[in-house]
């Protein structure tokens, strides 16, 4: 089928889909993940954050209130767009995309983006902040599936296929960079790159992208003190094990002291101010250290049946846009997750990146709800 055929088929009337049904229900398999890991988080949460809240804010409980605000709202959010259909999703995409665009720039202005640790990533809403980057990852997917099915036809060509969605990727790239957010750049780049290979582009182009990635990027970090620094921590983490290697010299004992059982949930040591961020980017290590290697496997035993019911939806989708787009925010959850895991367990470089629908954090939150949600309406349009 073209793609001005598959424009044109009457999947996209909501009153003429032969084969769905409007009442179908959700992929619960999905929907049983997610809330593992919700729950999961909010117990590890709160028993990371419980210290750093009574010391930090005079409240032990301040966090864990914000974190379940947190997940209402992103509840809310996801089981709106479970009910969504797929032709209004795909109408928003490019909207969506430039609304976002101009939340990036907006983050960038003095006086309305904050600044936090060094980087300019947040827009303040009173008594919460937002980041607008965490909101472009789905949405640049969203952005993708509708462009690249648009394009099915064409994938082979490089000029046409490639070359207008890496030139797109590279806008929020560089707004990203300037706050800067040198992690939810890569997350986008390697997004952009399996959703091209998802549409049926060329090895040999993909191939040709990656490495032409390289030198900027290597250059980003040579360029770069603080990156620099985080590279050879990785590379040696014991040469400074009270400076630069501190963060994940600490996750490595924390591992270590949980062992195959674990400490027992809330006996563990280092939430007491021992590991910097062990209620957001390293959350993982303290699941070792309480809950031990049984904890770490569940964990990853629930992004596996995410990632195998994500991808599912996206195989079997009635079209090219909902396959695309299941694949797309699979993809991210799966590579966020990744992520996150190999930096707790030094396989890869420290970066901030929360761990999806666990770690703490109002945007990443908003944004994986945004995700699940989707996710949810399109299980609901699967082939049987």
């Amino acid at each position: 089928m073209t793609s001005r055929a598959a424009e044109a088929a009457p999947f996209y009337s909501y009153e003429h889909r032969p084969a769905v049904l409007r009442g179908q229900q959700v992929d619960f398999w999905l929907l049983g993940a997610v809330l593992g890991l919700l729950g999961l988080g909010v117990v590890m949460v709160f028993d990371a954050s419980y210290f750093l809240g009574a010391v930090r804010f005079g409240d032990a409980y301040a966090l864990i209130v914000r974190q379940a605000i947190f997940i209402c709202m992103s509840a809310t959010l996801a089981a709106t767009l479970a009910r969504v259909d797929p032709l209004l999703l795909k109408r928003l995409a490019y909207p969506a995309l430039f609304a976002v665009l101009a939340l990036l720039v907006l983050v960038l202005i003095p006086g309305i983006g904050q600044v936090r640790g060094g980087a300019r990533r947040w827009i303040s809403l009173g008594l919460f902040a937002f980041e607008p980057s965490e909101l472009m990852k789905p949405v640049f997917v969203l952005y993708l599936a509708r462009s690249l099915s648009a394009k099915q036809d064409r994938m082979h060509s490089f000029s046409f296929g490639i070359l207008p969605h890496i030139v797109m990727m590279l806008v929020p790239i560089l707004l990203l960079l300037l706050e800067p957010d040198f992690g939810a750049s890569a997350v986008i780049t390697m997004v952009t790159l399996a959703m091209l290979f998802a549409a049926g582009a060329r090895l040999k182009h993909l191939a040709m992208l990656g490495l032409a990635v390289l030198p900027p990027a290597v250059a980003l970090v040579w360029h770069s003190p603080y990156r620099l620094e985080r590279v050879t921590a990785f590379l040696d983490p014991w040469r400074d094990p009270l400076g630069n290697g501190f963060q994940l010299v600490q996750s490595f004992l924390a591992f270590g002291s949980g062992g195959v059982l674990g400490a027992g949930l809330g006996n563990g040591k280092q939430k007491l101010f021992y590991l910097p961020e062990g209620h957001t980017d390293f959350i993982f290590a303290l699941i070792g250290e309480e809950l031990g290697l049984i904890g770490c496997v569940a964990v990853l035993v629930c992004f596996g049946v995410l990632a195998m019911r994500g991808f599912r939806v996206a195989t079997r989708s009635r079209d090219r846009f909902t396959g695309l787009l299941a694949f797309g925010l699979t993809f991210l959850f799966v590579g966020q997750a990744l992520l996150n895991i190999g930096v707790a367990l030094g396989m890869l470089p420290t970066k901030g990146m929360p761990l999806p629908l666990v770690s703490y954090g109002g945007s990443a939150m908003m944004a994986a709800g945004l995700s699940v949600g989707v996710l949810l309406a399109l299980s609901r349009e699967v082939r049987p």
